[in-house]
Order: C-alpha cells, then structure tokens, then sequence
C-alpha cells in the first residue's frame, strides 16, 4: 500500500540576519543559522532574502548543517541596487521544496559585508 500525503505538524518559520562577509562554498566562515528541524524532520517550502542596505553585485549562499558540517545547498545572486524613496531594496524570493532531517539546520551567508534578513517559510512533521 502507497504511503499517503506527509503534511506539516506545525509552522516553522526561521529568520535571522546576515551581514558579515563569507566568501566561501565549502561552509567555512560565518554562516547563521535560521532554523533547526523538529523531533520528525521539517520541510521549507520558501525563502525570501531581503537587502536592508544598498546592494553590490554579489551572492546570498544557503546552507545545510547535517549535525557535523555545513554543506551548500544554493546560490541567490545578488544585483546591485541603491534603494530610495523610487527604488525598492533588493529582494529576492525563492521556492525551495526541501526536507530536512531531524535535527538539520538551514542556514545563510552573505558574499559581500551587506546586511540580508534571511526568512525560511516551512513546518515539523
């Protein structure tokens, strides 16, 4: 028999700030952690980046810790914007479909010192 539909216990939304340079893909550096996944996994079925500071061309890097390392997941460029009264900041909205084991954390980094809040939409099993 075919296991039904797996639907979310309880909301999981994770947010957190990112600011400090991290060039690096091999999850070295300084990486923050939005969320941790509950007792029976969690999925994130959306994340949203937003500059909260003019914007250089760069990369918002996300992140998977699987208990002993951080592993890249993916990448979300960054465009150059200076915002103002006419010109809304930069912001960038990403559907991500991913399930995470008991345990994991999902996590953010910036490439460029500018500052992001980072928001993971989800829930625990």
């Amino acid at each position: 028999m075919a296991a039904g539909p797996q639907f979310v216990n309880a909301i999981q939304n994770g947010k957190a700030s990112i600011s400090a340079a991290n060039t690096n893909r091999d999850g070295t550096g300084t990486i923050v952690d939005l969320l941790t996944a509950g007792e029976r996994g969690s999925r994130i079925d959306k994340i949203k980046v937003i500059a909260i500071v003019a914007t250089t061309a760069g990369v918002v890097r996300l992140f998977i810790h699987n208990g002993t390392a951080y592993f890249l997941w993916k990448e979300i460029l960054v465009t150059a914007i200076t915002p103002s009264a006419t010109v809304a900041s930069y912001v960038s909205e990403l559907v991500a479909d991913l399930v995470l084991q008991r345990g994991w954390k999902f996590a953010a980094a910036t490439h460029n010192a500018e500052s992001f809040v980072v928001h993971a939409e989800g829930g625990d099993f």
